[in-house]
């Protein structure tokens, strides 16, 4: 059996390594155009930004040896064609003619389609110019040419695009020691993975180390004929020496289009859940093909090196005679900024009309451990099924979203999450985790428990000439120090709520610093009959929304 892969990263190599494994008798061929095989692109900011001390880091294997052409053919038996590209397919001959550093044709009995994906390239006036100062962030040719500018004294840098790689690459430079400016034309960060409340938590921490503008467009980069000089931002010039393009990729599927593979409805290779494409001799996986949304059905493009290595596996099972699917995907995703983790996993509020929300904030473990640190945990129902949750915080949320992920692969429902078994001490998390609290809360809301508003629609109230009356229910102290400054807000703690019950308007709106102490006095008084709500999350969710707001807070 003879099997050739066109693309020596994650999908590719591990359908590669999967059918050595299952055959050993297989000949198996790696056609890679650049000059690394299995280069870890995940790990490019990382390397760009210090952590890692050379560029052989990003090819090792565990235990440090360098997975190169020598490396593969040693230990794995597989011929890898670096330097080389493919650039026609016979499907009736079953033939690749390859050109480069071999030029040849190279017969299969199966082909593998991993050929990636390549950066967006906005439709900005001067981006093509053949200048030095523009790059991207997507080989490690790109990454040199970034230390090539460092060495030769950038000081200032603009990233085009606030999505994953914007926001990697921005800690990776400042750590460069660069003043950087981020540019997103969208109203927030990570706009297709996470929705505004926790995107703006993200951005109140990251303003302090870079410059962020979001509901902005780069209209045009300047240079002197030899070298980038600055960006024009809404009309307004910015200085730099260094551009670096994240507006995201897209499929590379020339090669596919070239031989009458079909395309999906995103743009990227059309497969099954058997990874095959339009012609059963040819499978196809990773960046350059679609997959199916486990919760909508719908088709999506999420490129990821998780989702490769999966589609990998599954291709050389079935190239084996292994029955073997990929089901889909919820959008899984999670990076780390100055310290800050954030992830999510299956759909935003914004996706849904009918979204139930459990936002909590507490810390990742008692709080009486040294250790803990705080958490947000924003939780997300669709009825009473789990759909969706966004998490952010410094301490470990990675865990939760995990959770999250189990549970809405598994179809739980509200009720089911609540009651998983999670493993419980003082050094790893709270008795009630933040995620079943996060569970209960909407539980609670789905039994008419308590009303409340999202941290958005607070602001955008606040925003108005409305009358309405805010009782802020923590201690006087608290409330003193720091509090909206507002005249519709007034101070009434906890612990005077039943004292002053007759004194609270019927549709007075709560809040407290993450929602606990609100709720309580939500219960109290809707049992009293006054019809009121409970800001989601407190201060906790809210206070990272009011800058974008123009709202005012402060010490009274």
């Amino acid at each position: 059996m003879e099997v050739v892969v066109i693309g020596g990263g994650a999908a590719g190599l591990k359908a590669a390594a999967r059918v050595r494994r299952l055959n050993d008798e297989a000949k198996i061929t790696v056609v890679e155009a650049g000059k690394y095989p299995s280069i870890s692109r995940c790990g490019l900011p990382f390397y760009v930004g210090g952590m890692l001390q050379e560029a052989k880091n990003l090819l090792e294997t565990t235990y440090g040896v360098v997975r190169d052409v020598n490396y593969f053919k040693k230990v794995k038996n597989i011929d890898i064609l670096i330097e080389t590209k493919a650039v026609e397919i016979d499907r009736e001959r079953k033939t690749v003619k390859v050109e480069g550093k071999v030029n040849d044709e190279l017969n299969y009995d199966y082909l593998v389609i991993a050929t990636g994906s390549k950066p967006v390239k906005p439709p900005i006036e001067g981006i093509d110019e053949d200048v030095e100062g523009i790059t991207f962030l997507h080989s490690l040719e790109d990454a040199e040419k970034i230390f090539e500018m460092w060495e030769e004294d950038a000081e200032k840098a603009v990233i085009i695009g606030a999505g994953l790689i914007g926001m990697e690459c921005a800690e990776a430079l400042h750590n460069l020691d660069l003043e950087v400016t981020v540019v997103e034309i969208m109203d927030h960060i990570v706009p297709t993975l996470l929705d505004e409340d926790i995107a703006k938590m993200v951005e109140t921490h990251i303003k302090e180390k870079i410059n962020l503008l979001t509901s902005s467009k780069v209209e045009k980069i300047l240079n002197d004929g030899e070298k980038v000089t600055g960006v024009v931002v809404n009309g307004k010039e910015i200085e730099t020496d260094l551009v670096v393009v994240a507006a995201g990729v897209r499929p590379n599927v020339d090669l596919a289009v070239k031989c009458g593979l079909e395309l999906g409805e995103t743009g990227a290779i059309k497969v099954n859940e058997k990874m095959q494409t339009s012609d059963k001799s040819i499978y196809a996986g990773g960046d350059c093909v679609e997959c199916t949304n486990i919760i909508t059905g719908k088709k999506v493009y999420t490129p990821m090196g998780s989702v490769a290595n999966k589609q990998g596996r599954v291709i050389g099972d079935n190239i084996c005679g292994i029955e073997s699917t990929f089901p889909g995907v919820l959008g899984t995703a999670i990076f780390r900024i100055f310290g800050m983790n954030v992830g999510r996993t299956g759909l935003c509020e914004k996706e849904l009309s009918n979204a139930v929300v459990g936002r909590t904030a507490g810390a990742d473990r008692f709080h009486f451990h040294p250790e803990h640190k705080p958490i947000r945990i924003k939780l997300i129902a669709s009825g009473n099924k789990i759909v969706g949750c966004q998490v952010a915080g410094f301490g470990a949320v990675d865990k939760r979203l995990d959770v999250a992920v189990s549970a809405i692969q598994m179809g739980a429902t509200v009720d089911d999450l609540a009651n998983f078994d999670l493993a419980y001490a003082p050094p790893f998390s709270t008795a009630i985790d933040l995620i079943i609290a996060s569970a209960n809360m909407i539980r609670n809301k789905l039994s008419g428990l308590v009303n409340s508003i999202s941290p958005v629609e607070f602001a955008k109230m606040l925003q108005s000439d409305d009358k309405f009356t805010v009782i802020d229910i923590r201690t006087e102290k608290e409330f003193k120090a720091r509090s909206v400054l507002d005249e519709r807000v007034i101070n009434i703690p906890l612990s005077e709520i039943r004292e002053k019950v007759n004194d609270i308007p019927d549709s007075a709106i709560l809040i407290c610093q993450v929602g606990t102490r609100s709720y309580e006095a939500a219960r109290f008084l809707m049992q009293k009959g006054k019809n009121v709500k409970v800001v989601d999350g407190g201060y906790a969710f809210f206070q990272p929304v009011l800058e974008s707001y123009g709202i005012e807070v402060g010490e009274r």
